[in-house]
């Protein structure tokens, strides 16, 4: 038989049709054909090794030289957010305000009796950006240290309140006072401790490890010593009499 087109073969028609080749070697005959199918790549003739040209597909994901964001992890062909760690120096840009520092009563203390001492800070939230996200810094005071100019020092969960606030009377003790044993000028400071956590624009949360420390230093306490007498006349009557 000559080589061409078996009737009622699928080489007969359709989308076969241009691409069918049959050959007589003898005792069969031999039918091939190459068929393009739609979005397709064109497979072998005559046999079953379809697709032995097409390119091989992978999800590796990015290509080596693509540069993953440090924040965001590349996982195949997509990339996932993972919150970064975050420590001090990272936030070392973002300050929180000095506390505000006092002493009672009014600059003037006695020895041997309390000076009230009284700081407060308040929560700050600063915005900036970090790791190339828009974020806000939160610092929340966690304790306060009293250092009061002769070696000795306090710390505090809390910074303290005025006497009258407490219910107290004057030269009483609290738990921000301090007694000096010698007359002088101290020179008191505080620190206050603050704790950080950072919240993404994402709405995603790290806490950060440690604290940040703020100071207000060079509160000047002058302590006197106070001497008592037994007069016939105040001072207001006798302003050279003992003690005025």
């Amino acid at each position: 038989m000559a080589a061409g087109v078996l009737p009622g073969s699928a080489c007969a028609g359709g989308a076969w049709l241009d691409h069918c080749t049959v050959e007589n070697i003898g005792s069969s005959v031999e039918i091939g054909a190459d068929y393009t199918a739609p979005g397709g790549n064109n497979g072998g003739g005559g046999g079953n090794d379809r697709g032995s040209d097409r390119e091989p597909q992978s999800d590796a994901g990015p290509a080596p030289d693509e540069q993953c964001n440090p924040v965001v992890g590349c996982r195949g062909n997509y990339q996932v957010w993972t919150i970064p760690e975050v420590t001090l120096a990272d936030i070392a840009s973002f300050t929180p305000a000095r506390p505000s520092f006092t002493g009672e009563p009014d600059g003037v203390a006695v020895v041997g009796m309390p000076a009230n001492f009284v700081a407060a800070a308040t929560e700050q939230h600063i915005a900036g950006e970090l790791f190339g996200y828009a974020v806000v810094v939160h610092f929340t005071a966690a304790s306060y240290v009293f250092r009061y100019g002769d070696g000795s020092s306090r710390t505090s969960p809390t910074g303290g309140a005025p006497w009258p606030s407490l219910g107290q009377a004057q030269f009483t003790a609290t738990p921000t006072s301090h007694a000096y044993a010698a007359r002088g000028t101290y020179r008191a400071s505080v620190t206050v401790r603050y704790s950080a956590w950072v919240e993404f624009d994402t709405g995603a949360r790290r806490d950060v490890p440690g604290f940040v420390e703020a100071t207000t230093e060079g509160y000047g306490m002058r302590v006197v010593e106070v001497h008592t007498a037994l007069v016939d006349r105040t001072c207001l009557e006798d302003p050279t009499g003992p003690g005025c």
